[in-house]
């Protein structure tokens, strides 16, 4: 039941901070979100990311609720990223699919772009399966740290690739469609950043106290 609760809040979230920029908390609910544990606790970890507004706006209105350690936030981070990833590939999907057929001279560049997107997707999926394995409750195992690393390369290669996309539409004086799909995927690069700090945060816990353990 707990670990469906955790699923359910993901999903809510992802829905809202996929409009992060339209929608502003409420002055009551920012009051009732500093002045919770929780969210001292978020904010102090967001400080530590590249965006860290952004970082508040997704995590904020979940402060109450299943995120309680810097595991379940990196968890959460890295599932906002994944659910933006792949809302941003299905609606680059449907524009490769519209410029292909009109034989359009943007279309190369839209389908680099989603490859590097879809590689994104999997890589984000494969990082949340292994931090899922990573058991806070088995302490310092020896594999510990061969997982930390698989999440590590597979996040920094998601955001590899989305910073790669951003590359395929340079410049500031672009068609509507090219801004459009560059800020989807700019969204992406930004939400991964934040993640991957957050899961450094986490990490880190793990090198501190082997570190402490060696004579």
């Amino acid at each position: 039941m707990a670990k469906l609760s955790f699923s359910l809040m993901l999903f809510f979230l992802f829905f809202f901070c996929i409009n992060i920029g339209t929608v502003k908390p409420s002055m009551a609910r920012a009051t009732q979100f500093k002045h919770s544990r929780a969210g001292s606790f978020i904010e102090a970890s967001c400080q530590t990311t590249r965006y860290p507004a952004l970082c508040i706006t997704c995590l904020s209105r979940y402060a109450n609720s299943s995120i309680q350690n810097v595991q379940q936030l990196a968890q959460v981070a890295l599932t906002v990223s994944l659910y933006k990833a792949r809302y941003t590939r299905s609606y680059m999907l449907k524009v490769a699919k519209e410029l292909e057929a009109i034989k359009a001279k943007e279309y190369p560049a839209v389908r680099d772009c989603l490859l590097q997107i879809d590689d994104g997707v999997n890589q984000l999926s494969q990082s949340i399966r292994e931090l899922r394995r990573l058991d806070p409750k088995a302490g310092m195992t020896d594999d510990i740290f061969w997982h930390i690393d698989n999440v590590e390369t597979w996040v920094s290669a998601a955001l590899t690739d989305a910073s790669s996309c951003i590359d395929e539409f340079p410049g500031r004086r672009m068609s509507k469609m090219k801004a459009t799909i560059k800020g989807k995927v700019l969204n992406v690069a930004q939400l991964t950043s934040n993640a991957l700090a957050l899961f450094h945060q986490y990490a880190a816990r793990y090198r501190a106290a082997a570190a402490t353990k060696k004579p």
